[in-house]
């Protein structure tokens, strides 16, 4: 395993003292270490509740008789820093989380990666470092915030920033705008409707990156974690078999994304993402490319802001598999 040059042999007694200084005991170390990347934080809604969600994949790691290794990743939330000058340091993060995530596993030379993202460039980055290390790895997405209803409809954050110039309009009272300011973001994960974050996570399941119905299932539902717990086990295995990304991740596999993007009238910020994240596989995607699967692709889901119904919706109507 990659990580037996940090553990085996006599040169390697200061490096096992320091992996016992963790707790890591003498029957782990033979057994494949796996580092966890979480994008954990208290400024971003879709990254509060990532300490549950990361701690059920090293539950599921454990399980699986791996160890993990769990360390941090910046975010920004894009909601927060728009209409500042916070703004033009969001897109720049992108690539300092593939590089942090980069530099992090081949320093430790992990055998194996999870990363525990939701947001609009935490997830592209860290699809990029995916990819550009090539390790076994599995992607686990935070998933969707769920909407409250407020008069009678569900209430986004598009809701939230509709609001804003209704009541500027005169058209609603300072008492309907703090109602909306209140229960628009009711709930921890990315924002309701099909903007970048949902859109990327969506595609992340599209190029087989993390499990079945991880992209869409709420941020807060326990089936959430027992999808974090298996995609913790799975990594396992796929070190035990040596399977990497890019053993299954092809030039037809971002087609497919593509063709995905298009049946959901996903966010136009995949132009930005998918072709970074595919050059890190050695794979060109065109602007031409994009155009021609559009031409073909049917629009078949509206999705908030498109209409009333969110990717909770999506999520019960049965997801990506469906």
């Amino acid at each position: 395993m990659r990580s037996d040059v940090v553990r085996k042999g006599v040169e390697k007694t200061a490096h096992r003292a320091l992996l016992k200084a963790l707790g890591v005991c003498d029957e782990e170390m033979g057994k494949p270490f796996i580092g966890v990347a979480n994008a954990y934080s208290t400024i971003v809604p879709g990254h509060m509740h990532l300490d549950k969600i990361t701690q059920a994949v090293k539950e599921g790691i454990y399980a699986a008789g791996g160890v993990p290794f769990e360390f941090g990743v910046i975010g920004v939330c894009d909601g927060i820093a728009m209409g500042h000058d916070g703004m033009k340091f969001s897109l720049p993060t992108r690539e300092l989380i593939a590089d942090s995530i980069e530099a992090m596993v081949e320093a430790h030379q992990f055998d194996g990666l999870i990363v525990v993202g939701a947001c609009d460039k935490i997830v592209p980055g860290m699809l990029m470092a995916v990819l550009r290390l090539n390790i076994p790895a599995i992607v686990v997405c935070g998933g969707p915030m769920l909407a409250e209803r407020v008069k009678d409809k569900p209430a986004t954050i598009k809701t939230a920033f509709e609001a804003a110039g209704l009541y500027k309009a005169g058209k609603i009272d300072e008492k309907t705008l703090k109602l909306y300011e209140d229960f628009c973001a009711a709930y921890c994960g990315s924002c309701q409707g099909l903007y970048t974050a949902n859109t990327m996570q969506i595609l992340t399941e599209a190029l087989g990156l993390c499990l079945p119905y991880c992209s869409t299932s709420p941020c807060a539902s326990s089936r959430k974690l027992r999808i974090a717990k298996e995609s913790g086990k799975r990594v396992v295995e796929l070190v035990k078999q040596n399977t990497k990304p890019l053993d299954f991740v092809t030039e037809e596999s971002f087609k497919n994304a593509m063709t995905m993007d298009m049946l959901i009238g996903g966010s136009t910020n995949t132009i930005l993402h998918l072709p970074a994240i595919a050059r890190e596989a050695g794979i060109k995607l065109s602007l031409d490319l994009f155009d021609e699967i559009s031409r073909r692709t049917p629009h078949l889901v509206a999705i908030d802001p498109a209409s009333e119904y969110t990717i909770a919706d999506l999520d019960e109507s049965g997801g990506v598999p469906m």
